[in-house]
């Protein structure tokens, strides 16, 4: 939100009230809490009548540096709050030096001078200082409607970019933005987002931090827009948490950053495989399904999951759970002999239950529903005819909730697509207590959460995975998330990879989206582009609106794209499943833009239309029918991996690819784990294992995962300095895999 007109003037109607002064310090051994006049105080009278700011600071974690800047302290807290599991009181330790008063956390510290005007000084290891709240920085303002907002503001240094803030479809760099914490079911066109994560990664020549707003309501951020020399971060509430997170580089941030608010769960290893689904709006019935299902057997692509969408239910019963029994007559018969082929079954649900269904009546009389001040149950048409709303704040909404999914478990179903999640009131009462502002956006992680715990009791913790829409900070914990409603376009195709990327910076391990577009029927070019794209991604799902998404629909040559890239990965699945445990371990994810990795680059720091899949390859999609594309390899010897091409970087390359390839190369120094079994995502990664070895891979250990994460063997790969011959040794009693030089 914007409050100042220009530099010199201030908006009609608003107020500011800006920390000025010190006028005391109270520091125990690991925080402080300073107070701050608004004002110069020359003379006793000028206390009187003023406003006087409490901040807190404080470290949750090492490296973690928090601030609470509060206005009046009287306000009842009613939630929710972020979960911060990774917390560790005591983190910090605070010492004096004179008029110096400075908290010290791991690699960072913030320091305030009591003598000085009004400034938290936040300093690196080497006492640089990496941002600050100086003049304006720390504030609070009010309008003539009585809205009270606090805010903060933070210096950005010359160069430094900002990213993340969710999965965003704007400019991946986001200065110059105005960003809203908001969720909303907006499509991926627009400012909106369903994923909005007030965490931003702020990456400069000097290095990186983080800043998480701990807020899980609206969080206004002016990203340079409204002052071009920082970000500022505003909320309506007396009180404004915020954390600045340590780098020195963009990994060393997301790992502090998801240590404090989750790691993501592992998914299982089949759920990297190619789903399929019976699209939306579309006809389908057992037929249909076996069809599609015969459909890529004959044509050798193989298949991991099938997912029902919508109207496996019946019409304006969404969601009561129940197959409809016109078109399933028979669901658990058929549910079987889809398993027997193999398949994991994919669900669509969401938490709003329509008037017409069974569970209505049933939720109403229990008291499981968001009701209006007056006591009625909160309801509307858009969507679901009269539906309401799960409240799962209430324990035994949720215990009602997972029962109702527990029946589709037992009849063969293995994960639930979570959708919605977006469009919750804020004229409603919760169960308990809950500031329905604050409610809005942190809803969907008690929906997924709800969901996901539900499947790691039932399927056991390494087989819970959601295909879940909407998120907030903290529900990376529960993976897979997707990227919502793009149109069938190369432009659509574009703004899902950005949104992709922005969320992989806000600390989300794995993401996913809909091949080919969701809303129309893409043109066959736009539809095997999107297949190259989408089989190398973290997740992989044939999904469309209103027209089937099945390869043959769109020619002979989208088949053997189809078939071409879904073998492809499932070789890649031990290095990519060995990336995957790594985002487990330390919050990196899967699908990395091109800064995480080459954070020194400057030219790395902008590119949003290529990424790293995994620590070693780089993969840059074809956004043109002709095969045209524009990327850029960074500094070293890059193999082709489908070619054998060697290319030096840095390097800008134009180049025109045919449907069946893509740039897709494998880093100098890396030894990829490459798999025999093409034919599915799951299988036994170690018999016929192949590791392909790049160029300047002298010696490197490379580690094989099991289908838990954890490691199936290790094999040190060394190179003889004069002939170049190169050698494997395997740790332990395992076999030696063959080798591949790139």
């Amino acid at each position: 939100m914007k409050f100042t007109d220009g530099f010199w003037l201030m908006r009609d109607g608003v107020e500011a009230s800006y920390a000025t002064e010190v006028r005391d310090v109270r520091a125990d051994a690991d925080r402080f809490t300073a107070f701050a006049a608004i004002k110069r105080v020359e003379r006793r009278g000028d206390t009187l009548n003023s406003p006087l700011l409490t901040v807190d600071c404080f470290s949750p974690a090492e490296g973690v540096i928090g601030v609470r800047v509060t206005h009046l302290a009287g306000s009842r807290r009613r939630g929710p709050e972020f979960e911060l599991p990774g917390a560790h009181p005591q983190a910090g330790t605070v010492r004096r030096d004179g008029s110096v008063v400075e908290l010290t956390s791991g690699a960072l510290s913030v320091r305030l001078d009591e003598a000085a005007p009004w400034t938290l000084s936040f300093r690196d290891a080497d006492g640089h200082e990496i941002t600050s709240a100086g003049r304006k920085g720390t504030a609070f303002f009010t309008t003539d409607d009585g809205a009270h907002h606090m805010a903060g503001q933070l210096t950005l240094g010359v160069g430094e970019q900002v990213y993340g803030l969710g999965e965003r479809f704007t400019p991946f760099v986001k200065n110059g933005q105005v960003v809203d914490m908001w969720q909303a079911d907006g499509g991926t066109s627009s400012e909106q987002a369903y994923k909005n994560v007030p965490f931003s990664l702020h990456v400069s020549p000097a290095g990186a931090h983080g800043v998480f707003v701990s807020h899980p309501g609206r969080v206004s951020y002016e990203v340079g827009s409204e002052s071009v020399g920082q970000m500022q971060f505003s909320v309506e509430d007396q009180t404004l948490e915020y954390y600045v997170v340590a780098g020195p580089t963009p990994k060393d941030v997301l790992r502090r950053y998801t240590a404090l608010t989750g790691r993501p769960a592992l998914p299982p290893a089949w759920s990297f495989g190619l789903w399929l689904t019976t699209s939306f709006t579309t006809q389908y019935d057992e037929e249909t399904v076996t069809s599609f299902v015969d459909g890529m057997a004959e044509r050798e692509i193989p298949l991991s999951v099938f997912h029902f969408d919508c109207f496996w239910m019946r019409e304006y019963q969404w969601s009561d759970f129940a197959w409809d029994p016109d078109v399933f007559p028979d669901p658990e018969g058929m549910l079987a002999r889809l398993k027997e082929r193999g398949l994991k079954i994919s669900v669509w649900i969401n938490p709003y239950i329509a008037q017409k269904s069974a569970l209505f009546e049933e939720g109403a009389a229990e008291g499981y529903f968001v009701t209006r001040p007056n006591g009625d149950i909160w309801q509307w048409d858009l969507w679901q005819a009269g539906m309401a709303l799960v409240d799962f704040t209430n324990p035994r909404a949720c215990a009602w909730f997972q029962a109702k999914l527990k029946v589709l478990l037992d009849q063969g179903v293995d994960c639930f697509k979570t959708d919605f999640g977006e469009r919750i009131p804020t004229d409603v009462v919760w169960h308990d207590g809950s500031d329905p502002e604050r409610m809005h956006n942190y809803y969907t992680h008690l929906y997924n959460r709800t969901v996901f715990e539900l499947l790691e009791k039932e399927r056991g913790s390494g087989e819970a995975v959601l295909f879940a829409r909407s998120g907030t900070a903290g529900g990376q914990q529960f993976p897979v998330h997707w990227g919502g409603d793009c149109w069938s376009s190369f432009g659509a195709m574009a703004e899902s990879l950005r949104g992709g990327l922005s969320l992989s910076l806000s600390g989300f391990g794995f993401w996913s989206h809909d091949i080919g577009g969701f809303e129309g029927t893409p043109d066959p070019a736009v539809f095997k582009r999107w297949l190259a794209f989408g089989l190398l991604s973290s997740h992989s799902r044939l999904h469309g609106s209103s027209s089937y998404r099945v390869p043959w629909e769109f020619g002979d040559e989208a088949v053997d794209v189809a078939r071409r890239f879904t073998l492809l990965k499932h070789r890649l699945m031990p290095y990519l499943y060995g990336a995957a445990a790594e985002a487990r371990a330390t919050g990196v994810p899967l699908m990395r833009p091109m800064l995480l990795e080459f954070p020194a680059d400057p030219t790395a720091r902008a590119l949003d239309r290529q990424y790293m899949l995994g620590p070693d390859l780089l993969v840059a999609p074809v956004f043109s029918a002709e095969g045209d594309v524009e990327y850029y390899l960074p500094e070293g010897t890059w193999t082709h991996l489908l070619t054998g091409e060697r290319v030096q970087g840095p390097a800008w390359r134009h180049e025109r690819h045919g449907f069946d390839s893509l740039p897709l190369y494998v880093r100098e120094g890396a030894v990829l784990p490459f798999g025999a079994d093409d034919q599915r995502p799951d299988g036994d990664w170690l018999d016929g294992l192949t590791l392909l070895v790049a160029p300047g891979a002298d010696d490197v250990t490379v580690t094989v995962p099991d289908h838990d994460g954890g490691v199936a063997a290790t094999y040190r790969v060394t190179r003889d300095a004069e002939t170049g011959a190169v050698s494997v040794t395997a740790a332990g009693d395992g076999a030696v895999p063959e080798i591949q030089n790139l």
